[in-house]
């Protein structure tokens, strides 16, 4: 009797063209490691809210539940004498909280974004201690709270300003591909004017006309983004339009749309799935150097950008600008290791390993 192997022929079951490039990402290590590292960075700013708060998570008080973090409860609530929000790191609370069996679930770190420790013995921005793991700055706000909350901005601000500039650079880099002709040459006209539009000068002019906010930067921002990448798209497409299978789609009168859309649009995405973390990158950049002078996000928020421009104003604050540069270059380094991956795993000359 003949022995039936199990094992899969992969001769005779080929991978897919996805398998294989996720097993060419797989092998390469550095880069699979960093997409693991920056996933649990991202999961964990992401749940800001619950790693670091000022509100704790869960309160037993008299038997009741009440869940802080999600809504605020007066002091009143718990003994107290005013009717506002309890400031649960005032001792007085505290000392509230611990009577006749009650007790708190705090978060990791006790603080958030914008809460004030008002009860160090340390003038402002104080250095690292048992309080504040990574000191405070200027306005004895903690800084690991706004390291972690200002990631979590700067990361979901990147992944939008992608989104929006490689729609528009897609579109618009496939339209001028597809038709060619006096389209393709007056929309270059077209590209080289708008692309010597001075950025900086207008995101000045527009800060000082308009409140600085997260969405008028991304529509900012995404004005100038998509022309880099609708150039290589574009390419691509006035590559693949005169193949023979497009030309037989074609003849055989599928419309423009389905052939933009089938044929053409996957093989024009390998430099854009190839440039997205870089892209991503260098939106974390252009975030926090706008916030750096002035010009992004309101003072309130959370940034890199601001907190690096308080270490410029405080020298001897050391830990207000090591911090910060150690937490941007590391994500900067991470995305980058993350695109040189995914640049080898989108190389077909590589073979099927």
């Amino acid at each position: 009797m003949i022995p039936v192997s199990t094992t899969p022929n992969p001769q005779r079951y080929p991978l897919s063209p996805g398998r294989r490039a996720w097993r060419r990402f797989r092998q390469n290590r550095r880069g699979y490691v960093s997409l693991w590292i920056f996933s649990i960075l991202l999961v964990l700013s992401l749940f800001a809210e619950v790693v670091s708060n000022d509100r704790p998570l869960l309160v037993q008080y008299q038997g009741s539940h009440y869940f802080p973090f999600l809504k605020a409860s007066p002091e009143t609530t718990f003994g107290g004498d005013f009717g506002t929000e309890a400031d649960y790191n005032d001792p007085y609370v505290q000392e509230l909280l611990a009577r006749d069996g009650n007790w708190v679930l705090y978060a990791p770190n006790r603080y958030s974004f914008g809460s004030i420790n008002y009860f160090t013995d340390q003038p402002n921005p104080a250095p690292p201690g048992g309080t504040n793991l990574l000191g405070t700055d200027d306005r004895g706000r903690d800084v690991l709270a706004r390291l972690l909350y200002g990631f979590r901005l700067s990361v979901l601000f990147a992944f939008a300003l992608t989104i929006v500039g490689t729609f528009i650079g897609v579109l618009l880099g496939a339209l001028q591909g597809y038709f060619g002709g006096k389209f393709d040459l007056l929309f270059q006209r077209f590209v080289e004017i708008w692309n010597s539009m001075p950025e900086l000068y207008l995101l000045i002019i527009f800060a000082s006309l308009f409140q600085p906010s997260v969405l008028l930067l991304i529509i900012l921002l995404s004005l100038f983004g998509w022309m880099n990448l609708a150039d290589y798209v574009r390419a691509e497409f006035l590559r693949g339009r005169n193949m023979d299978y497009v030309r037989a789609a074609r003849a055989l009168g599928v419309s423009n749309r389905a052939i933009m859309w089938r044929h053409l649009l996957p093989n024009g995405l390998t430099p854009v799935i190839t440039f997205l973390p870089f892209r991503i990158s260098g939106a974390i950049l252009a975030l926090t150097s706008l916030d750096f002078l002035g010009l992004g996000v309101p003072p309130t928020t959370p940034s890199l950008g601001e907190l690096l421009a308080q270490g410029k104003e405080s020298i001897e604050a050391w830990w207000l600008s090591l911090t910060t540069f150690g937490v941007l270059v590391g994500t900067l380094v991470l995305l980058i290791f993350i695109g040189e991956a995914v640049r080898e795993a989108m190389d077909t000359r590589r073979g099927n390993a």
